[in-house]
């Protein structure tokens, strides 16, 4: 093994242990807007109990995003294998993305009706999947690998990561033109899209 492969490799090794850790971070801090102040009146409880309601749906939302990036991470890191200029660059670049979701979770869970923060919002993870899909096209240099089960799974992350960057794409523009509840609402577009995008790949796979 020459020495530039083994430092492409170990690159990898690196980049999985730094991204677990900012996963782990982000996700945490995605849960520190979840709260409820102490010492309030009976009334006052109640209300600050359907008052955090936003806050939990702004931090399911972008849990599950996040759970999304860290399993393809892993399926591109087994893909790739060797992490070394262009493609640690924009690794690095997306990890930096990843590390902001907490403000956008932030500024939708208080300014939901606001199409700026819907916008920056959605803006943000449609970013952030095209980074992914960059890691991804340049580490395999542009080529569908060789091996059929190899393919399959690349061709199913780079399709997955497509149709979320354009579904959260296209909302920016929603938010502004039709309205904010329009544009979250339109995300729920993604869910059948993964579920059919899901089956189809369980279903090519070999018996």
């Amino acid at each position: 093994m020459d020495d530039t492969r083994a430092g492409g490799e170990k690159n990898a090794e690196r980049l999985t242990a730094l991204s677990d850790g900012i996963f782990a971070i982000a996700m945490t801090l995605l849960v520190l807007d979840v709260r409820v102040p102490p010492d309030l009146t009976a009334q006052g409880f109640r209300d600050a109990v359907r008052g955090v309601l936003p806050d939990l749906g702004a931090y399911a939302l972008s849990f599950m995003i996040l759970a999304a990036f860290w399993r393809d991470h892993r399926r591109i890191v087994e893909l790739v294998l060797r992490f070394e200029g262009r493609t640690l660059k924009l690794a690095l670049v997306w990890l930096g993305a990843i590390a902001l979701v907490p403000f956008p979770t932030s500024l939708l869970s208080e300014y939901a009706s606001e199409p700026l923060a819907v916008a920056v919002y959605a803006g943000a993870v449609c970013l952030t999947n095209l980074l992914e899909l960059a890691v991804l096209r340049t580490g395999l240099h542009g080529r569908w690998p060789s091996d059929p089960a190899t393919e399959r799974t690349a061709r199913f992350v780079a399709t997955d990561l497509g149709n979320t960057a354009l579904v959260f794409g296209a909302t920016v523009p929603l938010a502004y033109a039709v309205s904010p509840v329009a544009a979250m609402w339109s995300w729920l577009v993604l869910l059948p899209l993964k579920v059919t995008l899901g089956r189809r790949y369980r279903r090519e796979q070999p018996s």
